[in-house]
């Protein structure tokens, strides 16, 4: 089964982060953006591997990420 979470990519000051709003504590860092999305993608895998071995259910994805353009001022 395929699922899809909503992540969330900061910079930070000397590398990246990202975290997973459906997952609380399930964050991850990379020096580049790239390396930070395969991470966060395996950290995803590894909390859910863990919930499951629990027996705690899976949070069905609820969050959603998206982009809001707006004008500003000079």
């Amino acid at each position: 089964m395929n699922v899809k979470y909503a992540v969330i990519f900061e910079q930070a000051q000397s590398n990246r982060a990202a975290y997973v709003p459906d997952l609380p504590g399930c964050m991850t860092t990379g020096r580049t953006l790239d390396e930070t999305k395969q991470n966060i993608r395996e950290a995803i895998q590894g909390h859910l591997e863990t919930l499951r071995e629990f027996g705690d259910p899976i949070p069905v994805p609820s969050s959603l990420a998206g982009e809001v353009e707006i004008v500003t001022v000079a």
